[in-house]
């Protein structure tokens, strides 16, 4: 063969190889886009399960006005004769549905059966726990809101508004914007309500609160009390739960 000749083929060889060669680096390049599409992807998923529970809670409802209860002897977070023989502890978390159906359904009656007559003494305590399950701080923001109303004499009207205008667990029900709007339709003081809410000024009584609960056996809300015995433990205690257990104390039992 001459060396035209061989020099021929050995272009051609060349020529071939550097097309394998670029088509070998494209499958490569392929490869690795594929692999890396993949782990985006997978990112990309756990990004959004992770975020699923932590969305911008938006309330955009006008707050719902309420008419003050007549509270009978009340005095700060307490109500009644504190000389009576039965007292009733009750520890409520704002964010929680089912304190709101046990003011509703339960305390109301219990005000004009027994509070009124001044034969128990009735004691609300905070205990602000939904924000560990549900993220944010809108229970102790609100339990906050309420004792700083409760500087102005009006912590059962703040109780109700707040019960009120509940509309879901960590969705932005107590955000300090609404809790502000709240204050503003009582006409409470608003530089003095605003002040105590920044500051956080009842941080420690709250907590306070929420400990004895703890220590008395409070794993969740409502948790009512008759003479320091719990009253159907772990579930929501009907009227006539109550008062069953309001009798028994009083018959000394």
């Amino acid at each position: 063969m001459d060396n035209r000749k061989r020099t021929g083929r050995y272009k051609r060889l060349d020529t071939i190889r550097e097309k394998r060669r670029k088509q070998k680096q494209k499958q490569q390049l392929a490869t690795l886009l594929i692999v890396g599409g993949g782990v985006l992807l997978v990112v990309a998923l756990i990004v959004i399960v992770a975020l699923g529970g932590k969305k911008t809670p938006v309330i955009t409802t006008t707050p719902i006005a309420i008419t003050p209860l007549s509270r009978p002897q009340a005095n700060g977070l307490a109500m009644g004769n504190p000389n009576a023989s039965v007292r009733i502890d009750v520890w409520e978390d704002f964010q929680c549905p089912r304190c709101a159906e046990f003011t509703r359904d339960v305390e109301r009656k219990i005000i004009d059966t027994y509070i009124a007559p001044g034969t128990v003494y009735y004691v609300f305590h905070q205990f602000p726990f939904i924000d560990n399950q549900v993220g944010g701080k809108e229970s102790k923001q609100a339990a906050n809101a309420s004792m700083c109303a409760n500087e102005q004499d009006r912590f059962w009207d703040y109780h109700d508004i707040l019960f009120t205008n509940w509309a879901g667990e960590g969705e932005g029900s107590f955000s300090d914007k609404r809790l502000t709007a709240f204050a503003e339709m009582l006409g409470l003081d608003m530089n003095a309500f605003s002040s105590c809410l920044k500051a956080d000024r009842h941080k420690a009584e709250i907590d306070k609160d929420y400990q004895a609960g703890y220590s008395a056996g409070v794993r969740g809300t409502p948790s009512v009390f008759v003479n320091n015995v719990e009253v159907s433990p772990g579930f929501v205690p009907t009227y006539d739960q109550m008062v069953q257990a309001i009798e028994a104390a009083l018959a000394g039992k």
